[in-house]
């Protein structure tokens, strides 16, 4: 498949391989042998913990989907540096200060939120809601809170796993520093792919089909969030 062709249908491969994994969907991703080292190590172990923030957010679909909502249509690098930097303030933000003042809710209402953070970029993408409301959302202000939000939802699943107190402080600092290095690996290859596909045609003609894409991969990710909460609430 060639990258134009990835760029154009990665939110439908996103959202079909959602539905093939719905476990995976219930819980903010960290996989068990993650877990596992994060509840059994203790002291500081910085590059450990780099890695696991690094392959958090490579592998968080999550997070890729909406940073893929984010920088759909944006073409001059300030704006994408602008946006990616407002993401990574409230990301890193209530990461740090959620595991630090352990402060924590359901993981599956948070990633529902981060579900809708998705389809509500998709919706800005294509004018909604200036065609039904007369008003367009600040999208700087809209990046920052949800960052927000994204990053809680971290900190949520951190927080379960009981870190050790011994150097807790570094060792988180060393896994957002892995976060931001992860963001800035994918959103690299993401950007590849969106420069090859903008020098088509296609994409102005098929920009509003690859956004109802994104809109269905983020309610897909709502409904299975709000499913696993409620099922584990009955």
């Amino acid at each position: 498949m060639t990258l134009t062709r990835w760029a154009r249908w990665a939110p439908l491969m996103a959202g079909a391989m959602l539905m093939a994994a719905p476990s995976v969907l219930l819980a903010h991703g960290v996989s068990v042998g993650d877990k596992g080292y994060i509840q059994e190590t203790f002291g500081v172990r910085l590059m450990p913990f780099l890695y696991l923030g690094a392959k958090h957010m490579v592998t968080g679909y999550d997070h890729l989907l909406f940073l893929c909502g984010v920088i759909f249509y944006l073409y001059r690098v300030r704006d994408i540096a602008t946006y990616v930097t407002l993401f990574a303030v409230g990301h890193s933000s209530t990461l740090i200060f959620g595991v630090l003042t352990k402060i924590s809710v359901s993981p599956y209402l948070i990633d529902a939120i981060i579900g809708a953070s998705v389809a509500y970029k998709a919706l800005d993408n294509v004018g909604a809601f200036r065609t039904w409301f007369g008003v367009q959302p600040n999208p700087r202000t809209a990046t920052l809170v949800f960052g927000l939000f994204h990053g809680f939802g971290l900190a949520t699943k951190l927080l379960d796993f009981e870190m050790d107190p011994d150097g807790l402080v570094q060792n988180l600092l060393a896994f957002n520093v892995g976060v931001e290095v992860g963001q800035m690996l994918a959103l690299t290859v993401v950007l590849i792919a969106m420069s090859y596909w903008r020098r088509s045609p296609s994409f102005l003609r098929r920009g509003f089909t690859a956004n109802m894409l994104l809109l269905a991969a983020g309610l897909l990710l709502v409904g299975y969030q709000l499913t696993g909460y409620f099922t584990t609430h009955a």
